[in-house]
């Protein structure tokens, strides 16, 4: 019987770092030398031979190389005789990564989900009653603004007006709150901004780092 652990085993005599959540894998390794590649092209060797023994099929058109750094020459990868596509973001565990690690691109993706989510919240729901719509907003769209926020907040203030405009223009359009600023909405609602929950959430992740509560390096 094959464990995962068999495979981490494997590639680690490549040197090869690797990422594994529940079927899905990473291999990643930093490309000082051209021998790094190559050890690279080795290990992947190596994984698809352990998923043959294992009768294991690599889903191929799930799969892609994804250069992080300035110097974005890639070569070319295969699996199976089949090339991989090179790209310039990947969503991973969704969350949208691009090679210049910008969180830009995941911004947009969230913020027009957002937008539709809320908006059908304001056409489908037939009670005017603003504590019941607000308690949807914070179920059904808050949480695709949030998710995994540690990994991509923004530190441009074009982003976090954007991710902001969210809960500002859902807001704005409960019945008495059109004629309010921001502020008095929040304050008159009883939550945060959406940048404020964010901090909170960084705070609260760094006090985990610090006292050891969690497994980061």
């Amino acid at each position: 019987m094959y464990t995962m652990h068999d495979l981490i085993a494997l590639l680690a005599r490549y040197n090869i770092k690797i990422k594994l959540f529940a079927n899905d894998v990473k291999l990643y390794v930093k490309v000082l030398y051209a021998v790094d590649v190559a050890v690279l092209h080795e290990a992947l060797a190596a994984l698809v031979s352990w998923a043959d023994e294992w009768q294991l099929s690599v889903s191929v058109n799930k799969c892609g190389v994804l250069c992080i750094g300035k110097d974005r020459t890639v070569e070319q990868f295969n699996i199976n005789n089949t090339a991989l596509p090179i790209v310039t973001s990947y969503l991973d565990l969704g969350i949208t990564i691009t090679s210049d690690l910008s969180p830009s691109s995941h911004i947009n993706g969230i913020v027009s989900k957002a937008h539709q989510r809320a908006n059908i919240i304001h056409w489908c729901f037939v009670s005017r009653n603003v504590d019941l719509i607000v308690r949807a907003f914070i179920t059904y769209v808050r949480p695709l603004l949030e998710y995994n926020s540690v990994t991509w907040s923004p530190h441009l203030t074009y982003d976090i007006e954007r991710i902001e405009k969210v809960q500002r223009h859902f807001a704005k359009r409960l019945h008495g709150f059109s004629c309010l600023s921001y502020d008095e909405c929040l304050k008159r609602l009883n939550i945060y901004s959406l940048e404020h929950r964010r901090l909170y959430f960084d705070l609260l992740w760094c006090y985990k780092i610090l006292f050891g509560l969690v497994r980061v390096n």
